[in-house]
């Protein structure tokens, strides 16, 4: 197992084993940074949902107030008057067959892909490079749409999908350190509220069971999870 650095080891001096209140667990999180870069932050949030039944399945997307910190790279696959509509709306490629064949030649310089439904048939056959990456167009994260416009102006917006993995927990990003305590707080608030939302019928008892954050090279966070009942209200 690898051992963390000197700088790491100070971090994680810093958090106390008890949950924060969301504002005061980013706060602390700046606090803690290190890197010479300005570092994501991340929010993760354990669910009461056993993610082998279909019907326990969390997943979902949600445009954060203030976005990411970075503008997504966003390839379109559309045919006709649609390659006009993602042009016009910022996609940054657009095009079918020639852009499959580049992704299978090992292409990969973009963030996010949209499709527009007849383009699937193309699509379809990029699964095993795109699926691995999450970048493989889906309908409910919105990313299979006739209207190209708005899920391109939404992932440059700021749009994240979130999807539960195999052990019930949810990772997803808020935004840079630099944004501040009250931006991220607003970004955490808007996730938390659509995986809220977004919860199963199917699934029963206590539903948000942990919530944590971290910086990208700093120590996790536990944080109240009162914040999950807040948004829930």
């Amino acid at each position: 197992m690898a051992k963390h650095g000197k700088k790491y080891r100070e971090a994680v001096q810093k958090v106390e084993m008890r949950p924060y209140a969301l504002g005061d667990a980013l706060a602390l999180a700046k606090d803690a940074a290190y890197a010479k870069f300005d570092e994501s932050v991340e929010v993760a949030l354990r669910l009461g949902v056993d993610p082998k039944h279909a019907d326990q399945m969390v997943r979902g997307t949600v445009v954060l107030p203030h976005g990411l910190g970075k503008t997504a790279r966003v390839l379109v696959f559309a045919a006709g008057e649609k390659i006009r509509e993602a042009e016009e709306a910022g996609a940054d490629h657009v095009g079918g067959e020639e852009l499959a064949k580049k992704i299978e030649g090992g292409w990969l310089d973009f963030d996010a892909v949209v499709a527009t439904p007849d383009m699937m048939r193309v699509v379809g056959r990029l699964g095993k490079v795109l699926g691995p990456r999450g970048l493989m167009p889906n309908p409910k994260a919105g990313t299979v749409a006739v209207d190209v416009a708005k899920a391109v102006q939404d992932i440059k917006a700021g749009k994240v999908e979130f999807r539960v993995d195999k052990t019930g927990i949810i990772h997803a990003p808020i935004g840079k350190l630099s944004f501040g305590t009250d931006k991220l707080k607003e970004n955490a608030g808007a996730l938390i509220g659509a995986v809220v939302k977004a919860k199963p019928s199917a699934a029963k008892g206590k539903y948000v069971k942990g919530v944590s954050l971290s910086s990208s090279m700093g120590p996790g966070i536990k944080v109240d999870e009162a914040v999950a009942l807040s948004v829930e209200a």
